[in-house]
């Protein structure tokens, strides 16, 4: 009789203890699972600030956009790059310049050539 009062003893402290470790790690849990939503909480205040202002302030990227295409000659083409074109009264003058320039031997070998090299994106 006194080993199933010692057995019952040992299990009910041994229980007892096993619920307030879990109770522990409970308080833990929740404790950060807090943390993280204050951080998303000042995370989302800050963005509703930033985006009040932008809307105060009329400084939204649409309408940023819309007054650059406005103002400039800027065309968008399908591959999503911004592409300035050039007046057509420029063009006239390069080509002028272009063919007055007489190339020697020496020109070629030593000179710099003007061209413009670029290497394109690959869309993901």
């Amino acid at each position: 009789m006194r080993v199933f009062k010692f057995l019952a003893t040992v299990t009910f402290i041994t229980y007892f203890s096993l619920l307030y470790v879990y109770q522990q790690t409970e308080i833990f849990r929740l404790g950060y699972a807090g943390q993280r939503r204050n951080v998303q909480v000042e995370e989302l205040l800050d963005k509703n600030a930033l985006l009040r202002y932008n809307i105060s302030r009329q400084a939204s990227l649409v309408q940023i956009g819309d007054r650059i295409s406005e103002l400039a000659d800027f065309q968008m083409p399908d591959s999503c790059r911004l592409v300035r074109l050039a007046p057509a009264s420029r063009e006239g003058e390069i080509l002028e310049q272009g063919f007055a320039r007489q190339e020697t031997l020496l020109s070629r070998i030593f000179g710099i050539k003007r061209q413009a090299e670029a290497n394109t994106l690959k869309p993901r």
